[in-house]
């Protein structure tokens, strides 16, 4: 067992999540590359891949995309830009302006919190997960833990680091060691699983 308690993490496709949640979905793979978004400045991705996959096959996500943010001042904010557009395109059931949001707060603390990897940049990731419709946000930094997880998702302290939101719309929030092909840590990523329905009020 590691540090954290969970079960040693053997390769990219077999991870345990430090979760409250059990089920978080882990989805892999490589993507073409795409152009990035009209009125959106070039300097915001440094890369993006997105693929679109066919819906007739239930147990694969029909929508995924990955890009690079700067991890500056401006990498929370970039986010929310290049999110909702990207959610419009892949015609996701849920509010596209509460998950650009969650995105926004997740970057914003990998680039304040977490480290950048060696190009200055951060990595986010957006898949509409099989079958439920979820949304399935992910974060990549260079630093290999998280040792306030349970302080920082825990009520009194969300709103110190603007994970507030990530509650507030219902979203289920985790974290993962991140390995290169090798198998070496590389870093984390910090996933949060949003409900098609994450726009509505909690009862």
């Amino acid at each position: 067992m590691n540090q954290s308690g969970s079960l040693p993490v053997n390769s990219p496709t077999q991870r345990i999540a430090h979760s409250t949640q059990a089920d978080m979905p882990r989805i892999e793979g490589p993507s073409p590359t795409v152009p990035g978004v009209a009125g959106v400045p070039d300097v915001l991705p440094v890369s993006a891949t997105v693929v679109l996959l066919p819906r007739e096959d239930p147990e694969l996500p029909r929508y995924r995309w990955d890009t690079k943010l700067l991890a500056n001042e401006a990498a929370g904010p970039n986010a929310r830009l290049r999110v909702r557009p990207r959610l419009t395109v892949a015609r996701w059931s849920g509010d596209n302006d509460a998950a650009a949001r969650i995105a926004d707060k997740l970057v914003d603390n990998a680039a304040r919190h977490g480290k950048p990897f060696g190009d200055g940049c951060v990595g986010l990731r957006l898949t509409v997960v099989p079958r439920t419709e979820q949304l399935l946000i992910e974060v990549d930094d260079a630093v290999p833990e998280f040792p306030d997880f349970e302080a920082v998702t825990s009520d009194s302290h969300l709103a110190g680091r603007g994970l507030w939101w990530v509650k507030h719309y219902r979203a289920r929030l985790s974290w993962d060691l991140k390995r290169d092909g090798d198998g070496t840590v590389v870093g984390k990523t910090v996933q949060a699983l949003v409900p098609s329905n994450c726009g509505q009020e909690s009862a």
